[in-house]
């Protein structure tokens, strides 16, 4: 267990990422024009014309997603509510940050002037909520649980989703302590084939530029995106460049659009929301077209075709700790994933005990050819010849040397 002071810090963590920055209303009338260019920063048309997210469901591990905004209609399934709150999902306060995250996975562009369209837009979203708004009626109540209880909720929203059969969870979430039981919850769901996917996190730190300075400081890590086999996600702003909020650290994998990225929110009117939470989502929406192209790929292989082919805007390529391998892209990671499951080697035909010692292509050739019945007749009498020919030698040397 935590103490209190690092429990606040943690949930501190957490809140960073969920409130998303400050989000602005957006003239619904200009929603898909200021959308297009996330959408063709990732190349996600072009990944359009391979898969839409069919058959894929998203868990968003959030505050809640309302089902009943226009630009999700039938594509949310509610699930369990594990902050033991009473705020009713009717409340305007609730499920905020959540419902601009499941825009942006699974949008089905249903509003005003075709409204937002997501990443997936035919995935299903599986709505998690562990976590309230800040504005929340119960927030108050949350601030005071032990650190404990509010990282098993979170544990046990992943175990949720596991068993209502999501292909990959997005957690637009953050906590500055790591907990045993939310690891063992992500291992679970590893396991399971599920895609992890979270947010890197605020903080407007990294770790590059403390070495560079001397300062001997280190960007405030985020878990769940610490984890092992979590992506972990930055943000860049429309230029491609890292956003001044977005945390660096070695943690993050990819970089996704994080400012100024149209969603709508709970009362369905359309906002721009910033943070590393909808780059966050938008990969997972990436992620949920790879799995609906390759239902059998395995969430390393989904990690290796993103990380593979992200383009890196950072001066000298590589990795770099704001952007980790550079910006996902949507197209050419479904034609890498693609590559990776045909790659798998076809079954042998032939046994296993075969193999040892090299198999019989580690066998030389034979110095002379078999020989048959014929020659070896012949061998044999050429030998009684030898022989008794031997003999007769012998014998006279022994008369030789009688009369000597």
């Amino acid at each position: 267990m935590l103490s209190r002071a690092l429990a606040a810090i943690a949930l501190t963590g957490a809140l960073v990422a969920a409130t998303s920055m400050p989000a602005a209303a957006s003239p619904a009338d200009s929603v898909r024009d200021q959308q297009q260019w996330v959408l063709n920063m990732l190349d996600v048309p072009s990944a359009w014309s391979v898969t839409e997210g069919a058959n894929v469901t998203v868990a968003v591990i959030d505050s809640g997603v309302n089902p009943d905004v226009s630009d999700l209609a039938g594509a949310v399934k509610t699930g369990s509510d594990f902050t033991d709150l009473s705020t009713s999902s009717s409340n305007p306060h609730w499920g905020q940050h959540g419902t601009w995250m499941a825009s942006i996975i699974a949008g089905r562009g249903n509003g005003y002037d075709d409204g937002i369209i997501g990443v997936a837009p035919e995935a299903k979203v599986l709505s998690v909520r562990v976590i309230p708004d800040m504005n929340d009626p119960g927030y108050k109540k949350y601030d005071t649980e032990p650190e404990g209880q509010i990282q098993d909720e979170l544990a046990d929203g992943i175990r949720q989703a596991v068993a209502d059969h999501a292909q990959v969870i997005s957690m637009s979430i953050g906590y500055s302590a790591p907990s045993g039981a939310v690891r063992a919850a992500l291992q679970y769901a590893y396991d399971h084939g599920v895609v992890l996917v979270a947010s890197a996190g605020n903080s407007g730190d990294n770790d590059e530029q403390h070495n560079r300075t001397g300062e001997h400081g280190w960007a405030p890590v985020s878990f769940p995106a610490e984890y092992p086999g979590v992506l972990s996600v930055g943000a860049v702003n429309s230029q491609e460049q890292p956003a001044s909020f977005s945390s660096g650290n070695l943690s993050v994998k990819v970089a996704a659009p994080g400012e100024g990225v149209p969603a709508q929110g709970n009362n369905g009117l359309y906002y721009t929301v910033n943070g590393t939470s909808p780059a966050c989502a938008l990969v997972a929406g990436v992620a949920a077209l790879i799995k609906s192209r390759y239902p059998s790929i395995s969430p390393a292989q989904v990690m290796e075709a993103l990380t593979t082919t992200a383009h890196q805007p950072m001066s000298g390529g590589g990795y770099n700790v704001l952007t980790g391998f550079g910006i996902v892209d949507a197209a050419a990671a479904l034609t890498e994933a693609g590559k990776l499951t045909g790659e798998r080697p076809a079954p042998s035909l032939v046994a296993l005990s075969t193999h040892f010692g090299g198999g019989a292509a580690a066998i030389p050739a034979a110095p002379v050819a078999p020989r048959g019945p014929g020659p070896l007749v012949m061998f044999a009498l050429l030998a009684v010849v030898s022989l008794a020919a031997a003999a007769g030698g012998m014998a006279a040397l022994r008369r030789r040397s009688r009369h000597g």
